[in-house]
């Protein structure tokens, strides 16, 4: 069974970071993958572990699709060779047109204002979560979820680490990219009422600048918040989450929130806002809080009384994310494509698939 997997960039976000782990245990099971990117520059992905090739889909600036329509005869040539394409993300979706005869997969990662006549096309559309599917009316939706690694290695904090005094102080954290939309400058601000009232916490800030063409000042707003330990990107995000007490993610929009599924996983409360996906990974007062957008005061209030029951929210925030398992979540996937499948070998696999999960 042959897959190609097309991702609309080539520096690994949430969408594709949840490809790759997909893709990861598809290839233990027996799948061919070949993988592609647009390629504008020495591209993380082309170094994942199997074939791969450029192709451009274009990006969301005025009159990128003209990148995407320019691919059309590679992707079908690719297309050609495999049993399903599968278009990692809206901008990926582009390609559809030019896959008219083959099995297609469009995978929704955003909250979007409309659905394109195109997108029709697609034999299976899947989205992150029930606030991403509520947004593809009429469109027949499978909703899956994100996979997270339920046991990462852990590495060590990137953060400054106390020389003096108490050496296990409350990490109060935010992990993500410096830009409007994840609400890292709400954080910050509400840091100063989190330390009034708990002044042995740290608050520590791990993420990367915005894109060129995102908003550069914002995220130097949020470095130049004081009593704030900033740190830039971490590649594997999740091996640090568990040196957290509280996660924050007071995001504008969210469709799914991945590192909130991943600090669940490592035992890690959350105070969210109550937006988008978020109300579908976070209960409140049981594995965190979750507060309305834009509230500094509100945040910090939550922030305050997460840590004081940690542990118990800790735990049962753990237990809550054993559902966003990566392997349980490869299982949901594959069998959504073995139905796509003809043949005796899919249907061997579907049947695999099935006693499994009643097993």
């Amino acid at each position: 069974m042959r897959l190609l997997a097309v991702c609309q960039v080539d520096r690994p976000g949430g969408p594709e970071i949840g490809l790759l782990r997909l893709l990861r245990r598809l290839d233990a099971r027996g799948w061919e993958i070949t993988l592609t990117s647009p390629g504008l520059e020495p591209s993380p992905l082309a170094d994942a572990g199997w074939p791969w090739e450029a192709v451009e889909v274009g990006g969301l600036a005025h009159g990128a699709g003209a990148r995407a329509v320019a691919s059309w005869p590679r992707a079908r040539r690719l297309a050609r060779d495999a049993d399903i394409t599968y278009l990692n993300g809206t901008v990926a979706g582009r390609l559809l047109p030019a896959l008219r005869g083959q099995t297609t997969v469009l995978h929704v990662h955003d909250i979007v204002s409309r659905v394109p006549r195109h997108w029709h096309r697609a034999d299976l559309v899947v989205a992150d979560s029930r606030a991403c599917a509520a947004r593809l009316d009429p469109l027949d939706v499978h909703v899956v979820g994100c996979p997270v690694e339920l046991d990462p290695p852990l590495a060590e904090p990137p953060w400054p680490q106390a020389t003096s005094g108490p050496a296990a102080v409350p990490v109060i954290g935010f992990v993500g990219r410096l830009v409007p939309s994840k609400g890292p400058l709400e954080f910050v601000q509400a840091a100063a009422a989190i330390r009034a009232a708990r002044p042995d916490v740290r608050i520590v800030v791990v993420g990367d600048d915005p894109y060129e063409d995102e908003d550069t000042a914002y995220a130097q707003a949020v470095r130049a918040a004081p009593d704030v330990d900033h740190v830039g990107r971490v590649a594997e995000a999740a091996s640090i989450l568990a040196h957290l007490d509280v996660l924050v993610l007071p995001s504008r929009q969210e469709p799914f929130g991945t590192v909130v599924a991943e600090a669940m996983a490592a035992g890690v409360p959350v105070v969210a806002t109550d937006v988008d996906g978020l109300p579908e990974l976070v209960q409140d007062g049981v594995t965190g809080a979750l507060v309305r957008p834009g509230d500094t005061a509100a945040l910090a209030v939550a922030v305050l009384r997460v840590l004081e029951h940690r542990d118990a929210m800790g735990a049962a925030a753990r237990e809550a994310a054993a559902r966003f398992g990566a392997d349980a979540y490869a299982d949901r996937v594959e069998g959504l494509l073995l139905e796509l499948l003809p043949g005796e070998r899919a249907a061997e696999r579907r049947r695999g698939l099935h006693d499994g999960a009643h097993a």
